[in-house]
């Protein structure tokens, strides 16, 4: 019995206001009161869900473990209820609460949630409304949380995507400017001997002459091609061949065209020639290398747009299903590509366009796709399938991974549901992708054995 307490202590309490004084006196005969210290511990992550809670004076402290160390998650002040409520599923206590300065609480047992719906209706319809309201705000907890969990993985990823070409361009950029500064010492080296005018036009043209794409060169066959214009280099009397050959190489040029190149060259013009010719050579190839960086920075950027639509408003608009999959694709690409997963794409032909917002579908194939890859092992593979059916598009997302168990599968679309330790996430997405689904008409389908996990999301197809 909380003997301290009178029923003046509950008018703190907005969830007990107007309660008549007979439910009250119930409440002080079935309940407890408990002080705590400051900084004392309430509950910890573990513990049996097994009391009601109302904070009569102090507040409370809640944390949770997210990598490893306690981060602050919510605060319960004085006059509100918290821990188990009537018609609550929860078994576990699954944050750490803290009194914050002086704390006094009333505590009622579950076990006695029957006999007070027998007392006082109301107020259990009270206590339920209150739940209902705490598991609003935990799901748009939950959805702000894996929202930014996902942006953070595409952020990751993007930032790697856009750190190769950004490094590419750095270092083509710092060797243009190299050749660049060096290019008039060797002209003027080349110039000093006075070649012929039309044997310079063959060296430029050689220079200017785009080379030939085939198949690369073996390991055994590079070798050799080098070993050749190494020995030719020498030839020529250049004084270091070594610092040519491999610009030479990457050209594709032989022995033979830079013999047909330097044939109206006296000797002695031949090895500024040749470093001229190599430059330039050098030269192209990297504005070439800066280009193609450049080229793939403005698809990753291409990409984020589609995948965001930063252009298009968040109304309800027609869409095409496989532009929302490929541009989703190619944000997880960093992903994908560092656990060497193979990706399929099996699209079904003139697929009709759904009606729905960009934003929330593309959320729906970030969770299902990053599930995926989450679950496969390195070298596993994802397939992506559409088709039409009735007036359905159907999307399948297929993984070949060691499947969902049975205990588990049924429970995978439940709201804060998750298989992950404490700390790494609230859950898997599901549920906001089924949420998501559903408000566009449709519907989120999950079925799974050991090497062929599915999900399948079905959307109305739009009307011509």
């Amino acid at each position: 019995m909380a003997a301290d307490l009178t029923p003046a202590d509950f008018s703190v309490v907005p969830t007990l206001e107007g309660l008549p004084a007979a439910v009250l006196d119930w409440l002080l005969t079935h309940g407890e009161r408990r002080e705590f210290a400051p900084n004392e511990t309430v509950v910890e992550p573990g513990m049996p869900a097994e009391l009601m809670l109302v904070l009569l004076q102090g507040s409370l402290q809640f944390y949770v473990v997210r990598n490893g160390q306690p981060e602050p998650a919510f605060r319960l002040d004085t006059g509100q209820i918290s821990g188990v409520l009537p018609y609550s599923r929860m078994q576990t206590i699954k944050a750490r609460g803290v009194a914050v300065g002086p704390l006094v609480v009333y505590t009622l047992h579950r076990d006695l949630f029957p006999e007070l719906e027998q007392v006082s209706p109301e107020l259990v319809q009270r206590l339920v409304a209150l739940m209902s309201d705490r598991a609003r705000l935990e799901a748009r907890g939950q959805e702000r949380d894996d929202k930014l969990r996902a942006l953070g993985k595409l952020s990751a990823g993007l930032a790697h995507e856009l750190n190769n070409p950004a490094a590419a361009i750095v270092r083509a950029a710092e060797a243009l400017n190299q050749h660049l500064r060096a290019s008039p010492t060797l002209m003027r080296d080349l110039l000093q001997h006075c070649p012929d005018p039309a044997a310079l036009d063959r060296l430029t043209a050689l220079a200017l002459a785009p080379t030939a794409d085939g198949p690369p060169l073996s390991g055994l066959a590079r070798a050799d091609r080098e070993d050749e214009l190494l020995s030719w280099l020498d030839e020529q009397q250049v004084p270091d061949p070594y610092a040519l050959v491999e610009g030479l190489l990457n050209a594709g040029l032989t022995a033979t065209q830079l013999t047909e190149a330097v044939a109206g060259l006296p000797p002695t013009a031949r090895p500024a020639a040749l470093a001229w010719l190599e430059a330039k050579l050098a030269s192209l190839r990297l504005v070439h290398d800066v280009q193609e960086a450049g080229g793939r920075i403005s698809t990753l950027v291409h990409n984020v747009k589609t995948y965001s639509h930063m252009d298009r408003a968040a109304d309800f608009a027609p869409l095409d299903v496989h532009a929302g999959l490929d541009s989703t694709v190619n944000m997880l690409g960093f992903a994908l590509r560092e656990k060497n997963i193979q990706l399929r794409r099996d699209y079904a032909p003139g697929l009709p366009l759904v009606r729905g917002q960009v934003s929330s579908l593309n959320q729906v194939w970030t969770n299902l796709l990053d599930n995926a890859i989450s679950a496969l092992p390195p070298g596993g593979e994802i397939t992506l399938r559409t088709l039409l059916e009735g007036d359905f598009v159907r999307v399948f997302i297929i993984d070949n991974g060691p499947g969902i168990p049975p205990e588990i599968l049924p429970r995978v679309l439940e709201p804060f549901f998750t298989t992950k330790p404490a700390g790494e996430g609230s859950g898997l997405g599901l549920d906001i992708a089924l949420r998501t689904v559903e408000t566009h008409g449709g519907k989120l389908e999950v079925s799974s054995e050991p090497g062929h996990t599915e999900f399948c999301v079905w959307l109305p197809a739009q009307s011509s």
